[in-house]
């Protein structure tokens, strides 16, 4: 909420630090080092599968392709990291919406300080192995029995198994890289994974670019240039957005005896909860896809999710207006859980200081909460905007090349990146304060 007002560090510094400082470097080296081992286990295969029937059977599947992108290329591979970390994202998701539902869980949230915030992500990772379990025996009953080897009979405890392993697995090294590392790992892990499917959705671009002529080398152009307009025109200055609210404070004394009177200021920013509303939403939306992906000829439950699944196709209205609502939905979510204004509130009054024209207490809570709301608001307006209008491009244009990467994976990211070299200043500068203090 509040923002230091020290001098950014320059690029030199950032990297200086980064080869010198033990701390710093030992982060980086511990967050590359765990990415790199859950890449290698993406290659793990699942044993029992007859690899080239399941290739040809998935290849001109867009609703796999999507999914695919999000766990790295684990559900192409069949790797034992199939799931990735969706899983946990769920879990997550379903835990930020029973804690605003139960008053038991909002109470460890908010009043049980770091023991209860403990309680919460333990149960959190309880909910993800059961959502593992979920997840994992629907794609092995859904979609790889039929390609099965071996026993039939085997074959399901044994892949639900292995694919609950490595989820867990890879959910203890997010875990590991947000409290070791640099940057969350959760996002961190669907970072590497998207830039992981980069290099063939862009060879794929290319080369539809030079088979199709002139035409579509000018719709992957037209294509290209709406989303580098999207991201660096709208969600990098958006996120980087602050509003300013000075505050008034008691003059500080100086050693000689003089006074001056401190500029104190908070800075909300617009984007409290920066990219993750959008996964959240993209996780959600996931879901339907898949189990019409995996239940397509089972009756009449798998009539319902496939025209549901048609309805949120990507570059449809239906989409669009379900992904609005989505974003819309999270982006207020995840901005209470972030910021509360009445702590906020107490805390100005605590330091002594307030807002011009405010009386401390429920008038500035009421007023914070206001300012939140409609931050929040055209946050989401933004993000909204910047997640769906690349996707109609794309299906105005026809370029199809990008289906499943498309504009949310780029925005992801952007966010990502962002957020990590942030973190990464912040230790920086928290170097520069200890060589201060030594000499």
């Amino acid at each position: 909420m509040v923002v230091s007002r020290e001098k950014t560090p320059t690029a030199q510094e950032t990297f200086l630090q980064m080869a010198q400082a033990a701390g710093l470097r030992g982060r980086l080296l511990i967050t590359i080092g765990l990415l790199i081992l859950i890449r290698f286990g993406i290659f793990i295969p699942i044993p029992g599968i007859d690899r080239t029937e399941f290739a040809r059977a998935i290849s001109d599947n867009s609703v796999l392709g999507f999914l695919d992108i999000f766990t790295g290329g684990g559900i192409s591979t069949l790797g034992i990291f199939a799931l990735g970390i969706l899983p946990f994202i769920n879990a997550s998701i379903i835990m930020q919406l029973l804690t605003a539902a139960i008053p038991a869980l909002e109470d460890l949230q908010k009043n049980e300080g770091e023991a209860g915030r403990r309680k919460i992500s333990q149960i959190t990772r309880y909910v993800a192995a059961g959502w593992s379990v979920i997840q994992s025996t629907a794609i092995t009953i859904g979609l790889l029995r039929p390609y099965a080897l071996g026993d039939p009979f085997w074959f399901v405890p044994e892949t639900v198994l292995a694919l609950t392993a490595g989820s867990m697995f890879v959910m203890w090294v997010s875990e590991l890289i947000t409290e070791r590392g640099i940057g969350n790992g959760a996002s961190l892990l669907i970072f590497v994974n998207i830039v992981a499917s980069l290099p063939r959705t862009l060879g794929q671009t290319i080369d539809y670019a030079q088979t199709g002529g002139r035409q579509a080398a000018a719709q992957v152009g037209i294509l290209l240039l709406v989303f580098l307009v999207m991201i660096v025109g709208v969600l990098v200055f958006v996120q980087e957005g602050t509003r300013r609210m000075c505050l008034l404070s008691q003059p500080v004394v100086k050693w000689d005896g003089s006074f001056t009177e401190k500029e104190p200021a908070i800075y909300p920013k617009t984007l409290l909860g920066g990219v993750m509303p959008i996964i959240f939403a993209s996780a959600v939306l996931i879901l339907p896809q898949s189990l019409a992906g995996f239940f397509r000829n089972d009756g009449a439950v798998s009539e319902v999710l496939v025209q549901v699944a048609n309805a949120l196709r990507p570059g449809t209205w239906v989409y669009v207006g379900v992904y609005s609502l989505l974003i819309l939905f999270f982006s207020y979510f995840y901005a209470s859980l972030i910021v509360n204004p009445e702590d906020v509130s107490k805390n100005l009054k605590k330091m002594g200081s307030s807002i011009p024209g405010l009386r401390p207490g429920e008038k500035t809570k009421q007023y914070l909460e206001g300012v939140l709301n409609r931050l929040t608001f055209l946050g989401a307006i933004f993000l909204s905007f910047v997640a769906t209008v690349p996707t109609l491009v794309e299906g105005a244009t026809g370029v199809t090349t990008f289906r499943g990467l498309g504009a949310t994976s780029l925005l992801i990211l952007v966010g990502v990146a962002i957020d990590t070299a942030k973190q990464i200043q912040t230790y920086v500068i928290s170097q520069r304060y200890e060589g201060m203090i030594k000499q």
